[in-house]
Formats: structure tokens, C-alpha cells, sequence
């Protein structure tokens, strides 16, 4: 399933701010596909008093910890404030996640060391390649917190969809069904492209009327 399905499914239940924006896939594999469940970080801006390069030593930074914490199968969202002139993060910690399988990552912030990042098979979304280390613009705050990453809210156990056109984030209360009416629309839209490679055009196709919509029920019932 597409996000642009997805992003159509949820506009039929009012949800129009769904699509992280300003963001790419970091991967030389455009074919990666992403699906896990939303493990959040918050930066806010750095500041010089505070965010020095001492402040990854030893335990407690957020970021060092929260790459330790977010859990299998999850997507680790970074709310960078959509500022990417400074890294959220490198090739080693992304590694890290990687290796402790995680889903992937998604950050409307810059990452450095990306020509490494884009070569691992392993979904990475990003704002920016950016070399500067996260210190000079941004301070980790706190973990798994609601956040908002692109311009959209991010709430924790959120289902994050990505493909290689971007990244779609789905409330967790309507991830089930939001599934299943983005899989019948997928197979319907397969049948269409199909229909539109023999020639046929498209209206009364797509959007269906009555007599296409019987088409395809009888088509769906002889493969049965």
C-alpha cells in the first residue's frame, strides 16, 4: 500500500495533515519500504552554555539514550523543528538502530555522514544531508513524548508508513482499518491501471460509476 493510498484513505475520514513534508529517503534502494510504530525524540534549539561537546559523555544524554530505547519493529521520529542545518544524527547511530531492528528512522532535521547512511538496506528519511554535529543547532530534550515532525503530530504507538515517495503517519486508533481500506483500494486501483494500459479511458472509471463498479466485482469473482 502506497502512502499516496493511504494519504486518499485518510482524507475520507477528515484527516488532511497526515504527510511528513519536506523530508527524503536517504537510501540508494528506492524500492525500501518502512511500516512501524512511532518511538519520538524532541529536540528544542542548542544553546551554548549547555551543549558542548562533553555532554555525550558518560549517561543520560536523550539521544544516546533514546537510541538505546527505541524498540524493535518501531520508527524512531526526530522533531528537528524542520530545521536541517545541523545533523539529528550519523552513519554510527543510525547503524545502531539499524542492527538493534529498528523499523526506521524519520527526522525533519539534517544527518550527517549520509553518503555512508543512504548505502545501508535499512529505511532513513531526512530533511538534509548536514554535516555540522547536532550540537551546534539543536538539544535532545526528551523521548517518546508527542512531537511534531514535517509539520504533522506525531503521537507515540502512531503507525509510520513510509515508501519511496515519503512518510505517512496514522493515528493508532484507525491503523487497522485504515489497513484494510487501503488494501481493497490498492487491488481496485491495480485493476484500473490495468483497464488504462489496455486503452480505456478514464471516466466512469475512475472514480468508478455503477456499471465499472460490477466489473470489477465479477473480475475479482472469477479469480476467487
Amino acid at each position: 500500500m502506497s502512502t499516496a493510498t493511504l494519504t486518499t484513505v485518510l482524507f475520507k475520514r477528515g484527516f488532511r495533515n497526515v504527510f511528513i513534508q519536506g523530508i527524503f529517503m536517504l537510501s540508494a534502494k528506492r524500492d525500501l519500504r518502512m511500516v512501524g510504530e512511532a518511538f519520538t525524540l524532541r529536540y528544542i534549539p542548542a544553546r551554548e552554555d549547555i551543549d558542548q561537546i562533553g555532554a555525550f559523555e558518560g549517561r543520560g544524554h536523550p539521544q544516546r539514550e533514546a537510541i538505546e530505547a527505541c524498540p524493535p519493529g518501531h520508527v524512531m521520529v526526530m522533531d528537528a523543528r524542520r530545521d536541517a542545518t545541523a545533523a539529528t544524527g550519523g552513519d554510527i547511530l543510525m547503524t545502531r538502530l539499524m542492527v538493534r531492528g529498528v523499523a526506521g528512522i524519520v527526522t525533519d532535521g539534517g544527518l550527517r555522514d549520509s553518503t555512508t547512511i543512504e548505502k545501508l538496506d535499512f529505511p532513513v528519511y531526512c530533511g538534509a544531508r548536514s554535516a555540522p554535529l547536532n550540537l551546534v543547532r539543536h538539544h535532545a530534550m526528551d523521548m517518546n513524548l508527542p512531537v511534531g515532525c514535517g509539520g504533522v503530530a506525531v503521537y507515540p504507538g502512531d503507525v509510520m508508513v513510509g515508501d519511496g515517495e515519503g512518510v505517512v503517519v496514522i493515528p493508532a486508533k484507525i491503523a487497522d482499518e485504515v489497513a484494510k481500506e487501503a488494501e481493497a483500494q490498492t487491488q481496485f486501483e491495480d485493476w484500473v491501471e490495468m483497464k488504462v494500459k489496455e486503452g480505456r479511458g478514464i471516466l466512469g472509471l475512475y472514480p468508478p460509476n455503477a456499471e465499472t463498479k460490477a466489473e470489477y466485482e465479477a473480475w475479482k469473482a472469477k479469480r476467487k
